[in-house]
């Protein structure tokens, strides 16, 4: 089986810089779509043979989240049941026989760590809603997760200290989620590999000199660990400031 993930940073953009091409290219059971940054109905978009599944922000050309699956779901959840959370877009969960598949796009502490408290309470309760899913039976997450977790996950981690997405608190976060029963796919089969990175900025050529950051993720439930073949990387997939990820597993 193999899943796909991607920050595509504004759907209808990605559309016009080879997001078809590499769609229908990669050919995955199930492709995760992170920050459409769209409304209902803006676009019309039909791929053969896969099920599309949208949970839109209230905020319009705002955040976002998509999925594309082969495989029917047993059943879709949009949010997490809390009303805090579920305004923009943020998840969704699909139910199939042997997992549950969660997409997600955690929020970003912003400039100046604005929303750092907002992203506190929503690590708790998105932790908490993973755990009781996985109580039921396995789960996999995929999405921007919006955290380098370790030194090796980006390129500059000295000046990054206090920085969105390298702060201590949101670092400790996803070592509470790790520790919690989940697995970051990638770093479970290749704990000591650098210069791997699926985020760079815009600014000053980043992404020609590689200076990046690993922020999407595939997260499994410890007990998946034996089933994961592969944990993919494709930083020569443009059109976003991202790249796509993908895992392949059972």
């Amino acid at each position: 089986m193999k899943l796909v993930s991607w920050n595509v940073n504004g759907l209808r953009a990605c559309l016009n810089k080879g997001f078809t091409d590499f769609f229908t290219t990669i050919d995955a059971d199930v492709f995760c779509v992170q920050e459409t940054k769209m409304q209902e109905n803006q676009v019309e978009i039909d791929f053969a043979g896969y099920e599309k599944y949208w949970n839109y922000a209230v905020k319009k050309g705002y955040s976002g989240t998509a999925v594309f699956t082969r495989m029917k779901p047993l059943s879709v959840a949009y949010g997490m049941n809390n009303e805090e959370h579920d305004q923009e877009g943020r998840l969704i969960t699909l139910e199939f026989a042997e997992f549950f598949l969660v997409n997600v796009y955690t929020p970003n502490s912003q400039r100046e760590l604005l929303r750092l408290d907002y992203r506190m309470k929503w690590e708790d309760d998105f932790r908490a809603y993973l755990q009781q899913l996985d109580k039921k039976k396995p789960v996999v997450v995929c999405g921007d997760i919006n955290v380098a977790h370790q030194e090796i996950d980006l390129k500059n981690p000295k000046s990054n200290k206090r920085n969105a997405g390298f702060t201590d608190e949101e670092r400790g976060k996803l070592t509470e989620l790790l520790k919690a029963g989940f697995a970051d796919s990638f770093r479970y089969l290749y704990p000591d590999k650098e210069n791997a990175y699926t985020w760079w900025s815009y600014m000053m050529g980043a992404r020609g000199r590689n200076i990046g950051w690993r922020i999407d993720y595939f997260l499994i439930s410890d007990r998946l660990k034996p089933f994961v073949k592969d944990a993919t990387i494709y930083p020569e997939i443009m059109g976003s400031d991202h790249c796509p990820i993908g895992l392949e597993i059972f």
